[in-house]
């Protein structure tokens, strides 16, 4: 690891590489002295930007997290009006190879952490709050429209979708399914509770990330 000009570069280049190392070795097996490994340094000097690897799962956590939903965050933003918003958000929470599948598998190696580490917790509450947020504002959005006639209140309906869209990427994760037929699965249950027969199958633009 080249030498960083402050602690925050510092900081960062160690985040990043646990989060190598967690996808390639799992949190729960993980050691300090792999972490140091993959970043190329002692773990005294982890040790000293970090008091322990719990604390590093949470600065972990808590990056990967921000970045997931920065870009789902601007993938609704971009589209117009509440169809597409909601298109564009079922599209942005399924795993699609590459960049997608690596985020998503970073995150639920960390999941159990939360179990025990306090700090992870909150950060995963936090995260699981903003994407239903993200839900909510679309479908109330489309519900005030007349675009949407949901089935439960809205906030309760953005839970349901997070909800899924964890369990589907296990499915995905464990290689019981595929990224496409997960956002087949997502657009039948948006068909269902907005009761717009708009969400049958995704347009030929949104079929990769």
């Amino acid at each position: 690891m080249p030498r960083p000009r402050n602690q925050a570069e510092r900081r960062a280049q160690l985040i990043d590489a646990a989060a190598r190392a967690v996808i390639s070795t799992g949190a729960t097996a993980l050691k300090l002295r792999d972490v140091a490994a993959e970043a190329q340094v002692t773990p005294a000097s982890v040790l000293y930007y970090y008091s322990d690897l719990q604390e590093l799962f949470s600065a972990v956590f808590e990056h990967a997290a921000a970045t997931y939903f920065g870009t789902r965050k601007e993938a609704i933003t971009a589209a117009e009006g509440p169809v597409e918003q909601l298109r564009a958000c079922i599209h942005s929470g399924v795993p699609w190879p590459g960049a997608g599948e690596r985020s998503t598998r970073l995150l639920f190696e960390l999941f159990p952490v939360a179990l025990r580490n306090e700090a992870v917790g909150r950060a995963h509450q936090v995260f699981v709050d903003q994407q239903t947020d993200l839900y909510h504002q679309v479908l109330a959005h489309g519900e005030d429209d007349g675009h949407f006639t949901l089935t439960a209140a809205p906030r309760a309906l953005g839970r349901s979708f997070v909800a899924l869209e964890d369990g589907y990427a296990m499915d995905l994760l464990i290689g019981t399914a595929t990224a496409a037929e997960i956002e087949t699965r997502l657009l039948a249950h948006a068909r269902t509770v907005t009761g717009n027969p708009a969400f049958v199958r995704p347009p030929a633009t949104h079929r990769t990330r």
